[in-house]
């Protein structure tokens, strides 16, 4: 475990691979376990690392339950700090890849490069009140399930439930065997509370990454899917247009789940901008 600045206890995991270092970060409601598929494209060119995000996986709450992603950038830098990883490429997928900017907002070179699959940046300079009323990922968060009677019930209801039914079946059998813990019976019961979920998502607007991405000087790549309801072509363009070095990356036939839903179609996207970065 490694402890943030505020106090959060954080699981980081070796994900194996020869190269540089590179951290991997989840999306809300997932945790690090799902990014091996994704790992598993990347490992002949680079070390992977991932972490449990707070709330999530094995990994902590923080003093007071307090849910600002700015303390998602605290993981982040606790994990490049505390494994001592040199100047890291990054990859975040929707929540992580906003804990990326972040972080390197917070501390500006601690990363070579970011991969940012549609980060949840709200475009403004104002952020947002955080708020559970009328948002419906919140409201579908609440809605999750807690338990399964087994571990088969639960890869069942998954298979033919929208949208886990899209996913590469590595990175289901991930979020199931790692997103919940077994109890003596067998029976799996959720680890990241629907309730901490439904406030990550309700201050998912409430960070101030979009005013400061000018701050950014390495480059970013932007990436989502052609199939997105959630952060698609037009909103990146605007990120992309406060950044100092970005490129836009649409990727065909993927959704908001895409680095879930085909992790080679995205390992081979951030190979092919990780080759146009330089090497030191």
């Amino acid at each position: 475990m490694l402890d943030t600045a505020d106090g959060v206890p954080i699981a980081a995991y070796d994900l194996g691979g020869d190269g540089p270092d590179l951290l991997l970060a989840h999306a809300t409601g997932f945790c690090a376990a799902v990014l091996s598929p994704l790992a598993e494209g990347l490992r002949r060119h680079f070390r992977c690392v991932a972490f449990d995000e707070r709330f999530h996986g094995a990994s902590g709450t923080p003093p007071g339950r307090d849910f600002s992603w700015e303390g998602f950038a605290l993981d982040v830098i606790a994990v490049t700090e505390g494994l001592a990883l040199e100047t890291p490429y990054g990859f975040g997928h929707s929540c992580g890849a906003a804990a990326l900017l972040l972080a390197e907002e917070a501390k500006p070179g601690t990363f070579r490069s970011l991969y940012c699959y549609e980060p949840v940046v709200f475009p403004s300079d104002t952020p947002l009140d955080a708020s559970l009323d009328g948002n419906p990922v919140s409201a579908g968060a609440l809605r999750r399930r807690r338990s399964f009677g087994s571990r088969e019930e639960a890869m069942a209801n998954f298979s033919a439930k929208p949208p886990f039914d899209l996913l590469d079946p590595d990175a289901l059998a991930a979020y199931v065997d790692h997103g919940f813990l077994a109890d003596e019976a067998g029976a799996l019961h959720i680890v990241c509370e629907p309730e901490d979920e439904a406030q990550v998502y309700a201050h998912g607007f409430s960070h101030s990454a979009f005013s400061r991405l000018g701050d950014i000087a390495c480059p970013v790549t932007l990436a989502c899917g052609s199939d997105t309801d959630a952060l698609g072509p037009d909103l990146l363009r605007m990120l992309q247009a406060r950044l100092a070095r970005a490129d836009l990356d649409v990727l065909p036939g993927l959704g908001h789940l895409g680095p879930l839903q085909n992790p080679g179609l995205v390992a081979a996207s951030v190979l092919a901008a990780s080759a146009q970065q330089p090497s030191h």
